[in-house]
């Protein structure tokens, strides 16, 4: 049973690599669908909310415990304090079940939401769902207007936090003040 979970693991892998992108997407420039959904933390997250606070990144990923997915929970969960110099709220999301994604924020000490998608409702308005039925590994920048920035459908699973930050230098998204900075004021 186990060698076939991992058949199954893998085969589930590939097939995700080998997704193509689809022919007509949301590019920068575009009003990204608003959403409302549960976190891993208990939580319910809306963009329209989130936005008032400031830019939001939403990483999808196709599916928890699989080798990239893992891969990728980890960087920004190991290396989160790079994208928390910037005054942005940060988010995986997929189509799992919510006790999936809790589960595998949790194992994987993700001090960040996951959000859960499960009537793929969101990941269509966003056009990430692959030819599997799971999101391909797409992160989009949004900004304070709901206007997409930037996407970036070529991420490296295990550079994802320092990719996630370098995007955010470029976009010229604020950085949170430092304690140090903010001392003598």
């Amino acid at each position: 049973m186990k060698n076939l979970m991992a058949i199954a693991t893998l085969a589930l892998s590939t097939a995700v690599l080998a997704d193509e992108a689809p022919t007509t997407s949301l590019e920068e420039g575009m009003q990204a669908p608003d959403w409302t959904l549960p976190g891993s933390d208990g939580n319910t997250y809306a963009l329209a909310d989130l936005l008032k606070k400031g830019p939001v990144v939403l990483a999808w990923f196709p599916k928890a415990f699989t080798p990239g997915c893992t891969a990728q929970c980890q960087s920004l969960a190991q290396n989160g304090d790079m994208i928390r110099e910037y005054k942005v709220s940060y988010f995986m999301a997929s189509v799992d079940p919510i006790g999936d994604n809790t589960d595998f924020a949790s194992k994987y000490d993700a001090d960040f939401p996951i959000l859960s998608d499960e009537s793929k409702e969101v990941a269509n308005a966003y056009q990430v769902i692959g030819q599997y039925g799971v999101p391909r590994r797409e992160t989009f920048y949004i900004g304070t207007d709901g206007v997409i920035l930037a996407v970036d459908r070529e991420v490296d699973a295990r550079g994802a936090a320092k990719e996630t930050a370098a995007m955010l230098a470029s976009l010229g998204v604020e950085k949170r003040e430092s304690p140090a900075s903010s001392a003598g004021r």
